[in-house]
């Protein structure tokens, strides 16, 4: 059995329909711990302690928030700025997270062709993440595929139940120990990788 620490971030909870509904899904599953930031600091004085121990305790590192100006809110660069420091997370002696998994769970109003190098955005959803994936490597973390919620500005209910029992899907099968890093590591999203294992 392994652990799941989700890094939720979202400035706007209330008007967020998909994530809000993820979150819920997420709130129960056993293992997940999840550390909703926003609420944690609403003055972004982030306790580096707590979350370097909340950080030690779990197997899996999910950075949860919505695709903000091609990248993340901005408390989630503030937990990176603060949180991972040299020495710890990083550098000759920074060793503490060696051997842990971290993942990006996002959600963009955009579809998923604008993501592409011919769609509007000109760059893919993992193009955009390569500072996060740095950033884990950096710490001598394993970076897996995003999780990732398209269109939700117009996402019909069918979409957003699909989307949480998907999330669900992914939180069960990372707490069993059942995803596998090299297999995943071959698609360009982690929901191909569960679609795939679903109809195997």
């Amino acid at each position: 059995m392994a652990s799941v620490l989700i890094q939720f971030a979202h400035p706007a909870l209330e008007k967020s329909r998909v994530n809000q509904r993820l979150l819920e899904a997420a709130s129960d599953v056993p293992l997940v711990t999840v550390n909703d930031l926003y609420e944690q600091y609403p003055d972004f004085d982030i306790d580096i302690d707590r979350e370097q121990e909340l950080l030690l305790r779990h197997d899996y590192v999910l950075l949860h928030h919505p695709m903000y100006w091609y990248s993340a809110p901005a408390m989630t660069k503030q937990w990176i700025d603060l949180t991972l420091e040299h020495g710890w997370a990083y550098g000759r002696q920074g060793n503490a997270l060696t051997g842990k998994k971290m993942m990006n769970v996002m959600t963009t109003g955009g579809r998923q062709e604008a993501y592409q190098e011919a769609g509007y955005n000109r760059y893919t959803v993992r193009q955009f993440l390569a500072p996060f994936e740095q950033t884990a490597l950096l710490c001598k973390m394993l970076y897996l595929p995003p999780f990732v919620v398209h269109g939700t500005h117009r996402i019909a209910e069918e979409g957003i139940l699909e989307a949480v029992q998907q999330y669900r899907t992914l939180l069960e099968r990372l707490t069993a120990d059942e995803f596998n890093p090299d297999h995943a590591a071959q698609f360009a999203y982690a929901n191909d990788f569960l679609i795939e294992k679903q109809s195997l």
